[in-house]
């Protein structure tokens, strides 16, 4: 998924634990805070560094707010909101819900995830495209990526989420945030919202006709993100 970006920018794209091919344990603390302190010590050595992120990548925005000091740049994409005035999704909502959640698990399908990736997009991406995404990702959607998505989105009521972002602000790095335009889960509003409570300079830009992976979508995504780390 982060391949075009390191291929143009260097870097690094780790998995967070639980997910992809890092360790699953089942006794694992997944929480989003637990998942904050993984990324402060996955880049406790680094003097200085450039942070992007997506999604539950927002974690790293915790690391941010603990060492403003060493971050160069921020891109933020379509990322959980760290903010006050968010609700959960549908999807989250039934995850969070104990029983509810584990029978959603158990029932996913390779096909349903499918038709869950394709309301995620606002384009018609190739056919094939989306099978070799849909496929890498069920790859690693095992028991246990299942059992940390459920327990990460546990650990995050909105209001825990709002109190987490608290500290946006010591954030002074120049910062772009880029949102889709039909983004379904998170409205484009809390593209500006992210602007508006960070310290620094932030640029906001929305993309037309991409939802929740919108470098996907919209190629240029790709070099506007590349152009900002490296220039």
């Amino acid at each position: 998924m982060w391949a075009p970006f390191v291929a143009r920018t260097g870097g690094d794209a780790p998995d967070l634990p639980g997910f992809g091919a890092s360790a699953k344990p089942n006794d694992g603390d997944y929480s989003f805070r637990a998942l904050g302190r993984w990324v402060s010590d996955y880049t406790r050595g680094l003097e200085s560094f450039s942070l992007v992120v997506h999604d539950w990548g927002a974690v790293g925005l915790l690391t941010a707010m603990e060492r403003p000091e060493a971050i160069e740049r921020l891109v933020i994409i379509d990322a959980v909101p760290f903010l006050p005035g968010y609700r959960w999704h549908q999807i989250a909502r039934v995850w969070r819900t104990p029983v509810a959640g584990e029978l959603f698990m158990g029932l996913s399908t390779k096909w349903g995830f499918k038709m869950l990736a394709k309301k995620q997009s606002r384009t018609e991406v190739p056919e094939d495209v989306l099978d070799a995404g849909v496929d890498r990702i069920w790859k690693h959607f095992d028991h246990g990526t299942q059992r940390a998505i459920l327990r990460l989105y546990r650990s995050a009521p909105e209001p825990a989420l709002a109190e987490a972002g608290r500290d946006l602000r010591k954030i002074t790095a120049p910062a772009l945030i880029v949102w889709g335009a039909e983004e379904p889960y998170i409205h484009p509003k809390f593209a500006q919202g992210y602007a508006d409570a960070l310290g620094g300079p932030a640029e906001v830009h929305v993309v037309e006709g991409a939802g929740h992976w919108p470098w996907y979508e919209q190629p240029s995504v790709l070099d506007r993100v590349a152009s900002f780390l490296t220039g």
